[in-house]
C-alpha cells in the first residue's frame, strides 16, 4: 500500500508543473503602468529629459480611461503570447488586435476590420522588468524610426482622440517562454 503511494504520489510530481512555471496575469503591474503613463501625459515637461522627448513636443494631456473590455483583450493577449512564444502584433493564427477588440464587444468602425491582422492600437513590449520599465521604453522608442508606440501612448497626430485603454502585463519567468515578461497596451477610441 506504502509503494503504491509514494508512486502516485511520484508521477503526480513528474507530471504536473509547479504552479509558479505558468505564466501569470499581474493586474498590479498594469495598473502601475496606467498610472504612470497618465502622470506622463499629465506633465510631460517633468519626464521629457528622462524619456528623451524633445522639448516643443505636442501630446495629449487628455488622462486615459481605463477599459475592462480592453483590459482584458490586453491580458488575454500578453498571455498568449508568454503560452505559444511569440512576440508580435499578429499572433500565429493571423489575428490583430483589432480583430480581438471587436470580438470582444468594443465595436470598431468597419475600416479597423478590413484584414484580420489590423492592429490600430496596440503597443507591445517584453523582457521589462515592471509595467513602468515598459511604458518608459515604449515612449522612447528606441530604434523604431516612425516612433510609432511613442505616438500611440502619447496621443500623437492621430492618435490624440484615443482615450479608452487596457494593458495586460504577464509574468512567465521559469515557464519556457522567450522572454520573462510581456505587456500589451491598447489605447484605443470607439
Amino acid at each position: 500500500m506504502k509503494l503504491v503511494l509514494v508512486a502516485a504520489l511520484a508521477l503526480l510530481v513528474v507530471a504536473f508543473k509547479p504552479l509558479g512555471d505558468k505564466p501569470v496575469v499581474d493586474k498590479t503591474e498594469a495598473k502601475s503602468a496606467y498610472l504612470f503613463l497618465n502622470k506622463v501625459r499629465a506633465n510631460v515637461t517633468a519626464y521629457a529629459k528622462e524619456l528623451e522627448l524633445p522639448a516643443n513636443i505636442k501630446i495629449s494631456t487628455q488622462a486615459l480611461v481605463w477599459n475592462d473590455t480592453l483590459a482584458k483583450v490586453a491580458e488575454t493577449k500578453a498571455l498568449d503570447m508568454a503560452t505559444r512564444n511569440y512576440f508580435a502584433h499578429v499572433d500565429p493564427d493571423g489575428y490583430g488586435i483589432n480583430y480581438f477588440m471587436n470580438k470582444a464587444g468594443y465595436k470598431l468602425p468597419a475600416y479597423y476590420l478590413t484584414s484580420k491582422s489590423d492592429n490600430y492600437f496596440e503597443s507591445l513590449a517584453a523582457e521589462e522588468p515592471d509595467g513602468i520599465a515598459a511604458i518608459k521604453d515604449l515612449i522612447i522608442d528606441a530604434g523604431e524610426p516612425t516612433l510609432g508606440h511613442r505616438k500611440h501612448l502619447l496621443g500623437i497626430e492621430s492618435y490624440g482622440g484615443y482615450v479608452d485603454i487596457g494593458i495586460g502585463f504577464v509574468r512567465c519567468a521559469g515557464s519556457g517562454s522567450r522572454y520573462s515578461n510581456y505587456i500589451s497596451v491598447i489605447i484605443a477610441t470607439h
